[in-house]
């Protein structure tokens, strides 16, 4: 099941994981980036919720803060070391 993830969100772990160079990679960055991920998704949802879909305006917070959970949900779960050791800036460049 991971595989199929894997391949089918490629394009975006791909950009993550590119790069040859050393990389600090540590248990807790990946727990602490998918904690974020909930949270970031469930303040996207609660907004949502809260506006009731009507408001144009509390659309963008939605967008923002459900994409960055999103991607912080993906990579912590999906994306290799090196994935999340670059969304912790320690990753080569």
């Amino acid at each position: 099941m991971k595989s199929l993830f894997r391949s089918m969100f490629s394009p975006v772990l791909n950009i993550f994981e590119s790069g040859n160079g050393e990389y600090l990679y540590k248990k807790s960055h990946r727990i602490i980036l998918i904690i974020m991920g909930v949270l970031f998704t469930g303040l996207a949802s609660l907004v949502y919720i809260l506006s009731e879909g009507k408001d144009m305006g509390n659309l963008l917070p939605v967008l923002v803060f459900g994409g960055t959970g999103l991607l912080s949900l993906l990579i912590g779960f999906i994306g290799k070391d090196r994935a999340v050791a670059k969304i912790w800036g320690s990753g080569s460049k």
